[in-house]
């Protein structure tokens, strides 16, 4: 699992793939392109893009929620929400080969997810962040380290990467919860320059 994962976000500055472009300059190597309000056909012609400069850099593509996306362009892997297509069927229909990944806020959520078959976990909220509507509760620190405890306890060993609301001071003390990685998205974003704020989350 590569411990730092970038999502793609839009700003009235930067487009999706200025977004990811910038995050691969800086070294992230595992992008999921998350284009929440945008329909397949308009998601397709970006993730086919973004496949290509991926592939040009070795690294990682996710389609955020759309089996079909992933499948149509042939990314490497899928992220799946609570609402989205259950685990279970999109590894019924992509396979092995895929990544796939899924949403946990609890406990009860991460063992459901390693019982469906995930490969990973991307689990949050941190804190509040603006770049994701509907939001769970707010996880906080104790909120990780109860959940990987849990797991240990359980025998689950899903990588789990922490997302929502991480700013680059948050990085040290989230990690030492025991989470394999963490994602970002405006943090990165609202830095003078991005894919120096990329450079600068990697070293660390």
């Amino acid at each position: 699992m590569i411990p730092v994962q970038f999502i793609t976000h839009s700003t009235e500055r930067y487009s999706y793939l200025d977004s990811a472009r910038m995050a691969l300059e800086g070294g992230c190597r595992w992008i999921q392109l998350r284009m929440k309000e945008a329909t397949q056909e308009q998601i397709i012609p970006v993730a086919e893009q973004l496949l290509e400069m991926c592939n040009a850099c070795g690294a990682t593509l996710i389609i955020d929620d759309h089996v079909a996306v992933a499948e149509r362009v042939r990314a490497h892997g899928v992220h799946l929400g609570k609402n989205d297509m259950p685990v279970v069927e999109a590894r019924r229909r992509l396979g092995e080969a895929y990544i796939i990944g899924g949403t946990a806020n609890t406990f009860d959520d991460v063992a459901a997810l390693a019982a469906a078959g995930a490969d990973y976990i991307g689990c949050g909220p941190y804190r509040f962040t603006t770049t994701k509507k509907n939001l769970s509760p707010i996880l906080g620190l104790e909120g990780y380290r109860d959940i990987i405890g849990r797991m240990r306890d359980e025998g689950i060993t899903l990588p789990v990467v922490a997302i929502g609301g991480i700013g680059f001071d948050d990085i040290p003390q989230i990690m030492a919860t025991g989470v394999s990685g963490i994602a970002l998205s405006g943090s990165v974003l609202r830095a003078d320059d991005p894919a120096a704020e990329m450079r600068r989350i990697i070293a660390l």
